[in-house]
């Protein structure tokens, strides 16, 4: 596994894009709207994991998940099962590939993404 991103419910886009890339120095990678009033902007850093900030009305404004790229989404979630993880959600088709999610301990999110 390898971390890919960590998510950011945010409540300003704009004024967050500022703060990562005036003062963090991160720089826009992409933006997307998929749906009404929802935003989605990934921040580029050094090395390979990103920042995602995403403003939706739905959910609430603060760390949201952390994302892992995996080789094998279905043997990944079978083995996290086994050592004890909580499988929040079972793995399903996304339009990148497919993704699944498991908490840790303090019910913070993570998500596993195979992608094709």
């Amino acid at each position: 596994m390898k971390v890919k991103y960590a998510t950011i419910i945010v409540s300003d886009m704009e004024e967050s894009i500022r703060f990562y890339t005036d003062v963090m120095g991160f720089e826009i990678a992409s933006q997307h709207a998929p749906a009404p009033g929802l935003v989605i902007t990934l921040m580029r850093s050094k090395g390979d994991a990103m920042v995602e900030l995403i403003k939706n009305p739905h959910d609430e404004i603060g760390l949201y998940s952390i994302g892992m790229d995996v080789e094998n989404l279905r043997a990944t979630v079978e083995e996290l099962r086994a050592r004890g993880a909580r499988i929040t959600v079972e793995p399903v088709p996304i339009s990148v590939g497919s993704l699944a999610f498991c908490e840790d301990p303090n019910g913070v999110k993570i998500a596993l993404i195979q992608h094709n």
